[in-house]
């Protein structure tokens, strides 16, 4: 039996080491799905209940297992619901493949069913590699540059194959003129800056007496050599949320999360800084980096693209963060006397967490939503990976989880999407099968689709080594980010209309799916409720009825900013006195007097 341009497809993907394609079947990729019937299943096609959902679950896999993910889809309705994964995936930089089908090439052109101008609508989101097949000839060529491209830029590439060429035989490239071969290797590499940039980049930071520095997910390679600058520097340490799990919250000068949804000792570590090193991070928020002209700053990147942005840096060192830390740190000061501002630094750290502590144990109706996440922190398995989905729950993850040495987490960083919490916990358990998985999702984003991907994660969970995937909904009845938004940021009141969601028992979908199910509606069973759902011999949905009142204070918020809040409330808000009691109650935690040390 002759093979196909589809045999050749799956054949070239399995050179590449790829063990997984999460897509959904149609059509549009018929001589594809084919071809994996006699390729016996490798690499192991996994089925969503939706394309966007294989996307999430390519990227989920992606960032866990440092590896391309894969996703698949038909023409026309399919391929357009990549797209939001897809932009997740580009906006937080994560190598990921889409693979879609495309009406015959007899038909194009012809406003046939389902024919959708493929070109224009990836042009955008795969701008570093989209091409269409047309002969058989473009591959391997077309598939190992849209894998190379897509290791190398970190982004989403894709390739369009139209439904006849799938089905024709495959011939490779031949030694003739326009032919393009092709080779597997795509080796490795370091980018490393120059020395005269490193020598400018060590006496601004030697000179610093208040360095902060703040990481993000480029330097999860570096865990070592950020923790000695960061000695040698006396400097505390921030993390942008993508970069969450690059260091251990246990460290004393690791001051947490940055941001609207980060810490208080984040906050002012760069309020109070003259020195600022950033280090594989393009933190958009630059309200939160010291104002301009009150610390120097030095930035590591490895992609030109994004370096220099955000702040008015002095030096922009182009490589990779470990190498350049390395090149770094031996041009460092280690004689650098007293160590005032990192005790400060260590002291905030400590205060706040008594102020974290405090705040989850505040009383609320039913459940305070940041006790539910406080409970969890000390029970997380060593090995853990988290997920969060956007809303408010992503606050409770940044600021309450404590990551230790070996536990993973993730979040979509950039895009900020709803829904992808579910989903990325399930491209992690086929990144790490011998792993429990987390993922901490709000009452919308399950409704959204978290829901039907229980469904995928009771079909396949036989595959995992570790079968435990948790699911924790804080159910509120609100769409509660955007709820608070509208109060903070707008000065309005609560739209029921819009804000408002149905009471759906989550545990309860959960048992009639065959999977565990546990439905918490007083405080005194948080802890049982975890406890139960992570001893679980697969799968299991945990819901807690939360207090939609608990507001999510940011970190630089005013007594004069929470009496606005306030007053807005109380123009015509729903539930406007318990809101004002809540936020008071939470703020007025800043303000008590910490523990005596021991």
């Amino acid at each position: 039996m002759s093979t196909k341009v589809s045999d050749h497809v799956l054949a070239r993907l399995r050179e590449w080491d790829v063990e997984h394609v999460f897509g959904y079947p149609g059509d549009g990729i018929n001589g594809l799905l084919a071809a994996w019937g006699r390729a016996d299943n490798q690499p192991r096609f996994i089925q969503s209940r939706h394309e966007e959902m294989s996307a999430f679950q390519a990227v989920g896999y992606a960032k866990f297992s440092g590896r391309v993910g894969v996703c698949a889809a038909t023409s026309g309705p399919g391929a357009i619901h990549l797209l939001n994964g897809l932009y997740d995936a580009k906006l937080d930089h994560v190598p990921v493949l889409a693979i879609v089908g495309q009406t015959h090439r007899t038909a194009m052109g012809g406003s046939y069913q389902q024919e959708v101008d493929l070109h224009t609508l990836f042009k955008d989101v795969a701008s570093d590699f989209l091409e269409t097949v047309t002969v058989p000839e473009q591959l391997p060529n077309v598939l190992d540059r849209a894998i190379r491209t897509a290791y190398a830029r970190r982004g989403p590439t894709a390739i369009i194959i139209p439904g006849d060429v799938q089905e024709l035989d495959y011939s490779p490239p031949t030694h003739e003129f326009k032919m393009v071969p092709s080779s597997l290797d795509r080796g490795s590499w370091t980018a490393v800056p120059s020395q005269e940039s490193l020598e400018r980049a060590a006496e601004i930071l030697n000179s610093g007496d208040k360095v902060a520095v703040l990481v993000g997910q480029g330097a999860a390679g570096a865990r070592t050599e950020v923790e000695r600058i960061a000695e040698l520097l006396g400097a505390g340490v921030a993390k942008a949320l993508l970069g969450k799990d690059v260091l251990s919250d246990d460290l004393p000068y690791v001051t947490g999360s940055i941001g609207l949804l980060g810490t208080r000792p984040s906050y002012e570590l760069m309020r109070d800084c003259d020195t600022l090193l950033t280090i594989g991070s393009s933190f958009p928020y630059s309200q939160f980096l010291p104002d301009f002209g009150k610390a120097r700053g030095v930035q590591i990147d490895i992609d030109p693209h994004m370096i220099g942005m955000r702040y008015p840096y002095e030096v922009n060192l182009v490589g990779d963060a470990k190498a350049t830390l390395q090149r770094l740190i031996p041009m460092l000061d280690a004689e650098r006397g007293e160590r005032d501002w990192y005790g400060a630094v260590c002291d905030n750290v400590r205060r706040w967490r008594e102020v974290m502590e405090r705040r989850a144990r505040l009383s609320a109706d039913p459940i305070n939503p940041e006790y539910v996440a406080h409970v969890l922190d000390p029970l997380l398995p060593s090995d853990a990976v988290v997920t969060s989905d956007s809303g408010s729950t992503a606050n409770w993850y940044a600021r309450h989880l404590t990551m230790r040495p070996g536990m993973r987490g993730s979040l979509s960083g950039t895009l900020a999407t709803m829904g992808c919490g579910v989903p990325y916990a399930i491209g992690a358990k086929f990144a790490h099968p011998d792993r429990p998985a987390i993922a901490l999702v709000g009452d919308g984003a399950m409704q959204m689709n978290g829901m039907a991907e229980l469904i995928t994660a009771a079909k396949y969970r036989d595959l995992w080594a570790d079968p435990r995937l948790v699911v924790a909904v804080w159910n509120n009845h609100d769409l509660n980010q955007v709820t608070w938004e509208m109060r903070a940021m707008e000065g309005a009141p609560s739209f029921l209309p819009s804000q408002q969601l149905p009471d759906v028992q989550y545990a309860a979908f959960a048992r009639s799916l065959g999977l565990t199910g546990i439905r918490v509606e007083k405080p005194e069973d948080v802890e049982a409720g975890w406890r139960a759902a992570l001893e679980a011999d697969g799968p299991a949905v945990v819901e807690f009825l939360t207090d939609p009142a608990v507001p999510p204070i940011p970190p630089h918020a005013t007594w004069e900013q929470m009496e606005a809040t306030a007053e807005s409330i109380l123009k015509g808000d729903a539930d406007r006195a318990s809101m004002v009691k809540q936020g008071f109650k939470a703020k007025v935690q800043e303000f008590l007097p910490g523990r005596e040390k021991k």
